[in-house]
């Protein structure tokens, strides 16, 4: 397993797609569907107008994971692993990616219902900093932010 991360292609954009609806529907909380993976393949290239930076893990010529940082924003706003890659620490690995570009702060939120999800940010360090309503979906997001520690911590 050689695993590169690298800036995500535009020509890609549409395996991408596949691998967030497959990594999200492996949450249990939504089933694949082609509408799914339209919005997705649709909301790609809207993000990225956006202000996302998206970037791909490549194995081997095989993406086993999607990220999407707004990295003005200090936002995380997408990690998903493509479920045959999932276990294999790749998360860790993104989210050491993701201090790199940006070292100080990041915020994230989760939908609260993928609870494996927030329990793992919390693990990484992540402060729980409320919850609320997404109008565009209607479900409970989960707000989280990430402070790097101070030397005298």
């Amino acid at each position: 397993m050689s695993l590169i991360i690298r800036p995500a292609q535009p020509s890609e954009y549409d395996a991408i797609a596949q691998l967030w609806m497959d990594s999200w529907c492996s949450t249990g909380l939504e089933s694949p569907s082609e509408a799914l993976l339209t919005y997705l393949k649709e909301r790609l290239p809207r993000e990225m107008a956006n202000g996302w930076s998206l970037y791909v893990t490549d194995d081997d010529g095989e993406l086993a994971a999607m990220l999407a940082v707004h990295v003005p924003k200090l936002y995380l706003d997408q990690l998903m692993i493509a479920p045959a890659h999932q276990g294999r620490s790749l998360g860790r690995r993104l989210l050491a990616f993701t201090r790199e570009l940006l070292p100080d702060e990041i915020w994230l939120r989760c939908v609260r219902e993928n609870e494996k999800a927030w329990r793992w940010y919390e693990r990484e360090g992540f402060v729980f900093e409320g919850e609320e309503v997404e109008p565009s979906h209607g479900r409970m997001m989960k707000y989280y932010r990430w402070r790097r520690p101070t030397e005298n911590a």
